[in-house]
């Protein structure tokens, strides 16, 4: 299977140089290369032809599996993406922004062989963003566990979420969003607009924050977020971070910090689409201010934290996925969680769904439109 590579410079796509390199193997790169602020690096073109790609996860035997928002769990093998695709993936409300989501191998994947899903549900109301995990024998997926659905569901093709990580400490956090109905994400008493934490299957771990509170949900481990589609847990600061879109303006990056509150729709620093106002206020005490925020919107999904040698001049930088601007943006952030500068890299390179990082130290780029994963080779 010949591979490419894509240039993109000065905001333009040049077009397409052969690689020859197999995802995974090498560093050397006999394609162009790209030099960014702080990183030089290549693209290679991974896998193409995908349908509205949004979730990314490794394998140790080397498979990667990509799934699409429609329903289904695509395969890259050696360097190719199959025609055959995971079996027995459960059902999704594809509507509007609905459908299959998320996918995360556990980080000890090789001894207990779960993987992690999150995806909207069908069911009376509408659908709800819902958090499984099952394991894979050969192609098909078994002994399949449905650890949480967000209540209640709802009748809106809209803000579902959610990505999924793990802190290293037997937990998941993941994302809902609120849905379209703004208010939700200030009520405890629902799921919608929250991040939520629970122990690894899926109980509830007794230290969340609203434990006990009857008139919240104890799975909530902060709230006031609009629609969180990127989320990352910093295991070298003991941090989470997550970044939500806004609406007209007022896309987020956030530390995410138990019981506290992120303000929407109370505070923002977004206007309505039609461009009326609001809120008249972007602070009040008992909120949380964003770490980073953007004006215009640049539509963010997807959100890694870069770690390991392979990127040195990236190292603690967070990139972000842009949707509705097309690119994937970096941000330096100081020791004192302060925002200190931002550059866009990878300008119209399409929808950006997902930035991930390997078990390997790679960082890897889902894009809608055209629907491809491309990984980023340090030079």
């Amino acid at each position: 299977m010949k591979k490419y590579v894509l240039l993109f410079l000065s905001g333009m796509t040049f077009g397409l140089t052969q690689c020859s390199d197999k995802p995974g193997q090498s560093t050397t790169f006999d394609g162009p290369v790209i030099t960014s602020e702080k990183q030089a690096f290549g693209v290679d073109t991974v896998a193409t032809g995908l349908e509205n790609p949004w979730g990314i996860a490794f394998l140790p035997d080397g498979r990667i599996l990509v799934t699409e928002r429609k329903g289904e769990i695509r395969i890259i093998q050696d360097g190719k993406l199959l025609e055959e695709k995971i079996e027995n993936v459960p059902a999704v409300y594809a509507n509007g922004q609905g459908g299959l989501l998320d996918i995360v191998a556990h980080p000890d994947y090789s001894n207990n062989g779960w993987i992690y899903l999150s995806y909207a549900k069908p069911g009376e109301g509408g659908g709800g963003t819902t958090i499984a995990r099952t394991k894979l024998e050969g192609n098909a997926f078994t002994d399949y566990h449905e650890l949480f659905s967000a209540q209640p569901f709802a009748n809106s093709d809209v803000h579902f979420g959610s990505r999924i990580v793990f802190d290293g400490k037997g937990h998941i956090f993941f994302s809902s969003g609120e849905r379209g109905t703004k208010m939700n994400a200030q009520k405890l008493s629902n799921h919608l607009g929250k991040v939520l934490r629970l122990n690894e299957d899926g109980t509830v771990p007794t230290d969340n924050p609203f434990v006990g509170i009857d008139s919240a949900r104890s799975e909530i481990w902060s709230y006031g977020h609009r629609n969180p589609q990127g989320l990352v847990y910093d295991a070298a600061t003991e941090t989470l971070w997550d970044v939500e879109h806004g609406p007209k303006g007022g896309d987020e990056l956030n530390k995410v910090e138990k019981g506290r509150n992120y303000g929407w729709p109370v505070i923002t620093y977004g206007i309505n689409y039609d461009g009326t106002p609001i809120t008249d206020i972007t602070a009040k005490e008992g909120m949380e201010q964003p770490v980073h925020y953007w004006v215009p919107s640049i539509a963010t999904c997807g959100l890694v934290r870069v770690s390991g040698e392979k990127y040195p001049g990236w190292k603690g930088n967070f990139l972000v996925g842009a949707l509705a601007l097309t690119h994937v943006h970096r941000v330096e952030v100081s020791a004192e969680n302060k925002s200190v500068h931002d550059e866009k890299l990878l300008d119209k390179i399409g929808r950006v769904r997902a930035v991930v990082q390997s078990a390997d130290g790679f960082l890897y780029v889902a894009t809608e439109s055209p629907g491809m994963i491309l990984k980023i080779i340090p030079q």
